[in-house]
């Protein structure tokens, strides 16, 4: 049986996870009777949480527009993480929050004990942040898609290919990924019936938020950063790469960025597949890889490898040459 002040915290969390909850779903997620939960929803009121509720068929909890947020309480790790976070997020690839950033840096430096705050100054003075290299996208924007998302409401906006060509979009949000580079959007095509995957920084402006939708089963069994890599690193190129490693999956994993292509286990975790397009860096890549691999497709990568080794057989014999 779990005390009241239990229950309240499982109730808390449990709202702020969605926009809005049926009453009977809720219920049932926290294990407990409609009636008891009716109390607890009182009782956070009590406490200066303006909890909303609805009657009829599609009634239900949620908190209301403006919510503040409640306190939070940090280990010393969990400060260390968010004061480095902080510090680093001018430096990443979301616009527009810099200045928050900056305010919420000041008030959790001012309550951090001096144990924290040295660990946080040697930090400070080691880590060195990049300039950046990808497309900004505007916090309020990734907001925007994130909330559609999670509340299953349609998305319509006007979308620039890599030709600079609009066209107009009406999609199912199923979920935002970042690369490392970029920001895209996994999303079902209302207009083409499939998955597709988009460029947020290619939008041209904020969406026009629609009506509420069923989600669907997403691509890749659920998995949309596998689905975003395959499409970004494999589906556009009409020329693919398909290469053994004769290298342990879980340390080539470790190694080849996502962005980079496609890994697979074979062989019990012993070797590894990669899908990429066959492009000439690939050929610098392998090679860098310093593993055994053996080319399956296209024959023309074989080729390049080739000519590479060659070019690498000759430079070497010269240097050899010179030196006797």
């Amino acid at each position: 049986m779990l005390t009241s002040s239990t229950r309240l915290l499982r109730l808390l969390s449990l709202l702020q996870t969605r926009s809005h909850w049926m009453g009977p779903e809720l219920a049932e997620r926290l294990e407990e009777h409609p009636r008891t939960l009716r109390r607890d929803i009182d009782r956070l009121r009590q406490l200066g949480y303006p909890v909303q509720a609805s009657s009829g068929v599609a009634g239900g909890y949620a908190f209301r527009a403006g919510q503040a947020l409640p306190p939070l309480l940090l280990d010393d790790e969990e400060a260390l993480a968010v004061s480095i976070a902080l510090r680093t997020a001018t430096a990443g690839a979301v616009g527009g929050i810099e200045e928050a950033a900056l305010r919420a840096l000041v008030k959790l430096e001012q309550a951090m004990p001096l144990r924290l705050r040295e660990q946080v100054d040697a930090l400070r003075s080691t880590i060195l942040p990049l300039d950046r290299t990808g497309p900004v996208v505007e916090a309020s924007l990734l907001a925007t898609l994130a909330s559609a998302c999670r509340d299953q409401l349609r998305l319509i906006f006007s979308y620039e290919d890599g030709k600079g060509r609009a066209t107009q979009r009406s999609v199912e949000p199923q979920g935002v990924v970042h690369t490392g580079m970029r920001w895209y959007l996994v999303a079902w095509d209302c207009d083409r019936g499939d998955w597709r995957t988009f460029r947020i920084d290619r939008m041209v402006a904020k969406p026009e938020v629609g009506a509420h939708f069923v989600p669907r089963p997403g691509p890749d069994g659920g998995d949309l950063k596998a689905y975003v890599t395959r499409s970004i690193t494999v589906a556009p190129h009409p020329d693919q790469a398909r290469v053994v490693l004769h290298a342990p999956y879980a340390e080539m994993a470790r190694r080849i960025p996502q962005s980079a292509g496609v890994v697979t286990t074979l062989a019990e975790g012993q070797q590894c597949q990669l899908e990429c397009a066959a492009s000439d860096a690939l050929v610098f890549w392998l090679m860098a890889l310093d593993v055994e691999f053996e080319v399956l497709a296209p024959t023309s990568l074989q080729q390049r490898l080739r000519v590479a080794g060659e070019r690498a057989l000759r430079c070497a014999s010269a240097l050899t040459s010179k030196g006797s």
